[in-house]
């Protein structure tokens, strides 16, 4: 039985795949001590095909299923994983060869459940679109405020790209919710967190993840985590979660404040700025004026985010009606990727 399983949900990506796969198959740890579990959630380009014909640098085990989203497709790998720890990483985030032995090292050093979570680094030399260079912005801004020690690890770092937990952790935690296909990561953390669970950061468990999104995809996928925020406020039992997320929008940007608050007042003008954002910030790029494009994208995300969440309340009164959090709560909240 290896040590660690780790398990990879694949969706059309055999391109990049295959980069994970050998970094996979270049770790520091012995091959027996770990497992690869290559979960196919309904690809068509040919993914299913390659690992079937052991198209890889080392062994996978293969699992092919129909389209469900990345939370089922985790759920099917954990379900078949044999190893005491799993490590969730994606399929468009290679690993350093030292990732494995420090996910392991940091298990062992802990004295209690603990989820481990590694780095998400921008690849050297790699082109990024702005709104993708703006996500991992957000990220490095979170890993030096945790390098400085102004706070410690919390649920809102459980990014699934690269983080381990104990299989019997996942198994009695229910494991991801499948009706979340965006933000079921942080769902699942939330959970682990109110059974107790801690949350560690493991700085030398580094991986490069190679993000390729296009501009509508990341807007759209800001308004799913609003609603999915929402959600777990009102379904998930996390009573914390709106109260703490009115609180926190009295501390952003004062021009991104503004612009949200008009933007959901006056939805037209909210659309007039969506159709030109993305202008905005290619010509931003183009002329050597990146930190423009950035600000612009924050207050992007800013209202697609609260949107999201207005509309799956029903409202901006519905929204009003929460009284701000005044409690520790507030600490669960480190680290959103909301500037």
């Amino acid at each position: 039985m290896p040590a660690l399983s780790i398990v990879v949900p694949t969706y059309n990506r055999w391109g990049q795949l295959t980069a994970v796969l050998d970094g996979l198959a270049a770790q520091t740890v012995p091959a027996e001590e770990f497992e690869v579990v290559v979960v196919s959630d309904g690809s068509s380009d040919g993914t299913d095909d390659h690992l079937r014909a052991g198209r890889s640098k080392r062994p996978v085990v293969f699992v092919s299923q129909e389209n469900n989203g990345p939370a089922a497709a985790r759920n099917t790998g954990a379900a078949v994983a044999s190893g005491e720890l799993i490590l969730f990483i994606d399929d468009d985030v290679v690993a350093e060869p030292e990732c494995v032995a420090a996910h392991l090292s940091a298990h062992e050093r802990a004295n209690e459940s603990t989820v481990v979570i590694g780095p998400l680094l921008t690849p050297e030399r790699l082109p990024l679109t702005p709104w993708v260079a703006w996500e991992q912005r957000m990220l490095y801004k979170q890993y030096d405020a945790m390098a400085r020690g102004d706070w410690a690890p919390t649920a809102r770092q459980f990014y699934t790209g690269n983080a381990s937990l104990e299989r019997e952790v996942f198994a009695r935690s229910g494991g991801f919710n499948p009706a979340f296909r965006r933000g079921e990561d942080v769902e699942l953390a939330y959970r682990l967190h109110t059974a107790g669970v801690a949350f560690a950061f493991a700085f030398d468990a580094r991986a490069f993840h190679h993000a390729e999104r296009t501009y509508r995809s990341w807007q759209s996928n800001a308004s799913a985590y609003g609603r999915n925020d929402v959600m777990m406020w009102r379904d998930g039992n996390q009573d914390w979660l709106l109260p703490t997320v009115r609180a926190e929008f009295g501390r952003r940007n004062p021009l991104t404040k503004a612009y949200t608050t008009a933007g959901l007042r006056f939805p037209s003008l909210g659309r007039l700025g969506d159709r030109l954002a993305e202008r905005v910030v290619l010509s931003s790029e183009r002329i050597g004026l990146s930190s423009v494009g950035q600000r612009v994208l924050s207050a992007v995300y800013n209202l697609s985010y609260y949107q999201g969440l207005v509309d799956e309340l029903g409202g901006r009164e519905a929204l009003r009606a929460i009284a701000p959090s005044e409690v520790a709560g507030l600490d669960m909240f480190k680290g959103a990727a909301l500037d």
